[in-house]
């Protein structure tokens, strides 16, 4: 009997490894594209960065509404292997496939445009296929607190390592290989870790079938009280996710007087001490709850970013830089498990899981944080009298900086703050949630 029990916990963790390491592949293909997409077409390739601007806008609004119109194609799905398995199953192979092609470009000048505007929005829509259903099967999979937060801290240990490899290695590859081959080695490894992870997840029979239309479902998840304040507290602290990477290349040159290794000092010491501090945000979930703790996140998250305000040099930048990525690890832990808690309260209502529309009404709303951090970005930037090239800006530019990294980030994670407040769900530290009892029959008001 206890040979078996430790067999078949030895199992459970071999499972949640494997599904755990697709995240690996999601972050390493998202990372590298966001990068270095752009540079590669524009200082590389010579295209218009105007041409590459408006490309990248209509890439921005083509993901934000295939987000849900896939979680709600995907929640009516109906086949022998379940609603999400088989479009990671048949999406994995043509994803590797279109991240592939787009490091290898043909044509030049306008031609060059329209293919690189082409595979951008077919590598679109095949990563939210892929990586939407991925997310959506999280918490069907996984149905405690103490299930989804160690998932959710796996996740997210290699999500971290997949960033590490997205961002630091690229110029190591294509500097000796090319960019080609760098797409080709990149696609190889998040296929691998995309097969391990389809080895690893296992989807439940559903006992009812998905019927809302399109617009019904949006009406109903909108109705979500839960859902509102959870996506609008995720919204302003994903913003604060954007502007980070994007202003510490600033705040190294501009402020600190570093060379660039020092954006990968400051960077490493981020995702370093993320890694090291899930297992501690992890207990702290399972102890005090989803709110509870992911309002000391936020609030831990907000006070280390304002120390960005007075640093002076590489060293204590540092040391904020870890104190930054204790607070990030929290959030990057807790969003998802608290998604999914919102998830199971709407089909407590509906009497259908609907997984599917609320990862993708929730990318599709998140995605508009992306926009509101270059708009934050470029305003500081342009009022500050910022000028590209110059060694020596004016003052006003540090200053500029610091507020981006510092008090802009920690006021945004008030308002987080203030919706993760009124979040109404109350989970117990054992993990279930102050909720009535399922009513299958039942829909919103």
């Amino acid at each position: 009997m206890v040979a078996a029990e430790a067999n078949k916990a030895l199992s459970n963790t071999k499972q949640k490894l494997a599904f755990s390491s697709g995240n690996l592949s999601v972050n390493l293909l998202a990372q590298a594209f966001a990068t270095y997409i752009v540079f590669y077409y524009v200082d590389e390739l010579g295209v218009r960065p105007g041409l590459i601007s408006l490309a990248m806008v209509i890439h921005g609004i083509f993901n934000a509404i295939l987000n849900p119109l896939i979680g709600h194609l995907s929640d009516r799905t109906h086949s022998r292997w379940g609603r999400r398995y088989p479009y990671m199953l048949f999406g994995v192979a043509p994803l590797a496939a279109i991240f592939t092609m787009i490091w290898f470009p043909i044509g030049s000048g306008m031609s060059l445009f329209w293919y690189f505007l082409i595979t951008v929005l077919v590598y679109d829509a095949s990563f939210v296929v892929v990586v939407l259903n991925y997310s959506a099967l999280f918490p069907e999979m996984f149905v405690t607190m103490e299930e989804r937060t160690s998932v959710s801290s796996w996740r997210q240990v290699f999500g971290i390592i997949g960033m590490i490899i997205g961002v630091a290695l690229p110029p190591l590859i294509y500097g000796k290989l090319g960019w080609g081959p760098m797409g080709l080695i990149f696609s190889a490894v998040a296929l691998i870790f995309f097969l391990i992870m389809l080895r690893g997840s296992k989807e439940k029979p559903q006992q009812t079938q998905m019927s809302l239309g399109f617009i019904q479902a949006i009406r109903y998840t909108f109705a979500n009280k839960a859902f509102i304040t959870f996506v609008l507290g995720s919204f302003f602290v994903q913003v604060t996710f954007a502007l980070l990477p994007a202003g510490i290349p600033f705040f190294s040159k501009y402020v600190l007087h570093e060379a660039e290794s020092a954006n990968s000092i400051l960077l490493g010491a981020i995702f370093i001490s993320a890694i090291l501090l899930v297992y501690v945000w992890n207990k702290l979930t399972r102890r005090f709850g989803v709110r509870i703790t992911i309002m000391t996140a936020v609030v831990f998250y907000g006070l280390a970013l304002s120390t960005f305000a007075f640093v002076h040099t590489l060293t204590m930048a540092t040391f904020t830089a870890i104190a930054v990525g204790a607070g990030l690890s929290g959030l990057l832990v807790l969003l998802d498990v608290m998604l999914s808690e919102v998830i199971d309260e709407d089909e407590r209502t509906t009497g259908v899981r609907r997984e599917g529309m609320y990862f993708g009404m929730n990318g599709f709303i998140v995605r508009w944080g992306v926009s509101l951090q270059a708009v934050i970005m470029g305003t500081i930037l342009e009022t500050s009298g910022y000028a590209a090239h110059q060694d020596i800006q004016p003052l006003a530019v540090e200053s500029g900086i610091r507020l981006m990294l510092s008090l802009v980030p920690a006021g945004l994670l008030l308002f987080a703050l203030l919706f993760f407040f009124l979040y109404p769900i109350r989970s117990t530290p054992q993990g279930s949630a102050d909720l009535p009892p399922l009513n299958p029959g039942s829909k919103p008001q």
